[in-house]
């Protein structure tokens, strides 16, 4: 999916399956027009629009229009996992005793000469320390304003995601109403999420509200920026100054990759009323990508950095091809099981599988290797119609959403699938504009409360 604020992308999903060597699914098989892309032709304003309906397939139903079996491939891969945990426990356990043995002894000899010492825990909680705090600006963390780095913790939240896809709200050119208060919410709620956002775009000043809320608030989390791409140079050239000027500076302790463009073969494809992204259009589409990212990888090679940042590339699940892939060094693709009209007991493992085999095998075929990650997945949980309440086999709820953060979450982790949340919280202007599913598939309301859903405790990669 692809959010829209002034020429950025928005964290949303789009699939279709083909690619060169082993088309998926079939092309007599429906797709639900619900999917959404950010569509920019103008370098003034933002416009997010709906996408062809191709790009997300009743995948693998067998003629009868039974869903196949997409558990067992997932849960393999788990078990394999959890076969290794299981050793490197039993290793623990014995290591474990020892170290007790060892530390009964010391301990006792160490807590008489200690009885009169003062407990020094100056935790951001702690009893005393939040005089002079003050809450955000949507009241859901308390913080130091002398020291941003000092706030509350929610204990209901687990840093558990590998990553999580982020809009700042107001990031919508023209209006740019994106604000250091509002971001630093969001990155005091996210850094106890996630060490790792991915963003869309540098207008409005969100990556570099985003890199300033990191810096002051001292946690650990790294940004994925992005650049927008359109068919406007001018669109490009001036957020891939925006981010020369912010690593500058801010250095390059926070940037974990440069993403350049999302979606946009898939609005090519569409625009020329085409599905193969390895047909003419879409090595064009490639083409016109692969000059940018080398212009942009260009760019930070004459700054002389620290570290080597890499350059990569999002698009709709299988909206890639070879010529795009052979020039990243990462891939983002955006994979969501609603539009795949999945059960959601079945979508873990239709997610993983999708990736597999439209993204890691066709990432075989190309010899730089390119990491890959699952930029977008999750589950929304409301429609503002009755219509698109559904997707024909569940409907968006926070219960489904439940059900889809216990099958993906921990197992995703285990199985070291790299994956970014959508998304942070629900997007009212979308809903504005265009109904549906579309604003609700935020882990927090527009007023960033957690909804009605427990996250499990397990570390993420």
């Amino acid at each position: 999916m692809s959010f829209g604020g002034q020429n950025m992308q928005s964290p949303r999903l789009n699939l279709n399956s083909d690619y060169s060597q082993h088309p998926y699914p079939p092309q007599d098989h429906s797709y639900n027009n619900s999917a959404y892309s950010f569509a920019n032709s103008n370098s003034q304003q933002g416009n997010y629009s709906p996408v062809d309906s191709r790009q997300y397939p009743n995948a693998h139903m067998d003629n009868n229009n039974n869903y196949g079996n997409y558990s067992s491939g997932w849960a393999e891969k788990t078990q394999t996992g959890n076969r290794k945990s299981k050793m490197i426990v039993i290793g623990s356990i014995i290591g474990l005793i020892v170290i007790i043995a060892i530390g009964v002894g010391v301990g006792v000899a160490v807590s008489n000469n200690n009885k009169k010492g003062s407990s020094s825990s100056t935790g951001s909680t702690s009893s005393g320390d939040t005089k002079g705090w003050v809450m955000s600006q949507n009241n859901v963390v308390k913080y130091n304003p002398k020291d941003l780095s000092q706030f509350e913790k929610d204990t209901r939240l687990k840093k558990s995601l590998y990553g999580m896809a982020y809009m700042p709200e107001g990031a919508i050119m023209p209006a740019c109403g994106a604000t250091f208060e509002g971001v630093l919410e969001d990155v005091m709620l996210m850094s106890q999420l996630t060490t790792r956002i991915r963003l869309y775009g540098t207008d409005c000043n969100q990556t570099g509200l985003v890199m300033e809320a990191i810096k002051q608030t001292k946690t650990d989390l790294t940004v994925y920026m992005g650049i927008y791409i359109n068919d406007d140079d001018t669109v490009y050239t001036r957020q891939r100054d925006e981010v020369k000027k912010l690593i500058e500076t801010y250095g390059t302790d926070h940037i974990a990759g440069v993403t350049v463009g999302n979606e946009y073969i898939l609005n090519k494809m569409t625009a020329a009323g085409g599905a193969d992204p390895t047909s003419a259009p879409g090595v064009a589409a490639a083409e016109f990508l692969v000059t940018k990212i080398q212009d942009t990888r260009s760019m930070l090679t004459s700054m002389s950095l620290p570290k080597t940042i890499p350059v990569g590339n999002g698009d709709a699940g299988s909206y890639t091809n070879t010529q795009l892939l052979s020039a990243v060094d990462y891939f983002m693709s955006n994979i969501h099981p609603w539009f795949g009209h999945l059960p959601v007991e079945q979508s873990a493992g239709w997610t993983w599988q999708f990736f597999q085999d439209n993204n890691v095998a066709l990432a075989a075929t190309v010899p730089n290797n390119p990491e890959l990650f699952i930029a977008e997945v999750g589950w929304p949980t409301k429609s503002s119609d009755a219509e698109n309440a559904s997707n024909g086999a569940s409907d968006a709820s926070e219960a489904n959403l439940q059900i889809f953060i216990n099958d993906w979450i921990c197992q995703a982790n285990q199985n070291q699938t790299k994956y970014f949340w959508f998304e942070n919280m629900d997007q009212p202007w979308k809903d504005a504009q265009f109904g549906g599913v579309e604003g609700w598939w935020g882990l927090f309301d527009a007023k960033k409360q957690l909804k009605q859903v427990t996250l499990p405790d397990c570390a993420a990669p």
